[in-house]
């Protein structure tokens, strides 16, 4: 089903209307109350009950004013989605590379987001990076202050990432101080889940070397559930995140004792 002309909006059922709507956010990511109530020419009241009829279903999730969608989908080869919120994760990779002090030993995982700590990483001094990402590997190569320790393992072509036995194996010899790490998704309930079920064991073994977890998300990973789950909420010291994620999400964090640092321009 596509989305429906301007000129059908006002006339389908309420059951077409929903599932324009869950299209309407798939492209969008996210949107108010008065955004669709325009798109889709009907009263706010007929869009809440859309948006109630929709959340128990699963399908959204709601926030004050709006919604955006509850489940994850799958996500895009990390080259293609490099300019997918370049801005969010370009400021999110600012703000956690400010957390990397002269000294430490850390690691940073796979995705775009992490890639932007790496590119914010010259300059410090006394630096140790292990990492199984291949875009940080190419990032850190020439800058010679930084000792960059690669871990080895079978190759995930979408993410150029190194992932499997002998990867969890190389794990289990290192620590560092702090650990970087992309998300798919974080939700409050479900904690952090993956999309990528062969990559989950690698994932846990990498959140098991470090001092602290400091968890790297824009605003479209937060408050969704993906495929596969990966560890529980209690798993997280930091939050990265954007200006656009809800606030509610980040107060429920923060009632949890997670810290979380909203990167602003």
């Amino acid at each position: 089903m596509t989305l429906a002309t301007e000129r059908d909006l006002a006339h389908l059922s309420s059951m077409e209307r929903r599932e324009q709507i869950i299209r309407f956010l798939q492209d969008q990511k996210r949107s108010t109350v008065d955004e669709l109530t325009h798109h889709f020419r009907v009263s706010p009241a007929t869009i809440r009950r859309d948006l109630d009829a929709l959340e128990k279903q699963g399908r959204i999730r709601r926030f004050r004013g709006g919604a955006m969608l509850g489940q994850a989908p799958p996500e895009l080869p990390a080259l293609q989605r490099a300019s997918e919120q370049a801005q969010e994760k370009a400021r999110i990779g600012r703000a956690a590379a400010a957390l990397v002090e002269d000294g430490d030993t850390i690691f940073l995982g796979s995705g775009t987001t992490v890639l932007e700590v790496a590119r914010h990483l010259h300059g410090k001094e006394g630096l140790t990076v292990i990492t199984n990402s291949l875009l940080v590997v190419n990032e850190l190569a020439h800058d010679e202050a930084i000792e960059t320790i690669v871990i080895g393992g079978m190759l995930r072509h979408s993410e150029l990432s190194m992932i499997g036995h002998i990867a969890e194996q190389a794990l289990r010899e290192v620590r560092a101080n702090k650990v970087f790490m992309g998300i798919r998704a974080i939700d409050l309930k479900n904690g952090l889940t993956n999309d990528y079920l062969p990559e989950t064991l690698t994932d846990r073994a990498i959140l098991n070397i470090g001092a602290q977890t400091i968890i790297l998300a824009d605003y479209t990973k937060c408050g969704v559930v993906s495929t596969a789950y990966l560890a529980p909420l209690s798993a997280v010291d930091v939050l990265v995140t954007d200006g656009k994620t809800d606030k509610a999400f980040i107060d429920a964090l923060q009632a949890r004792g997670i810290r979380v640092i909203v990167a602003e321009e």
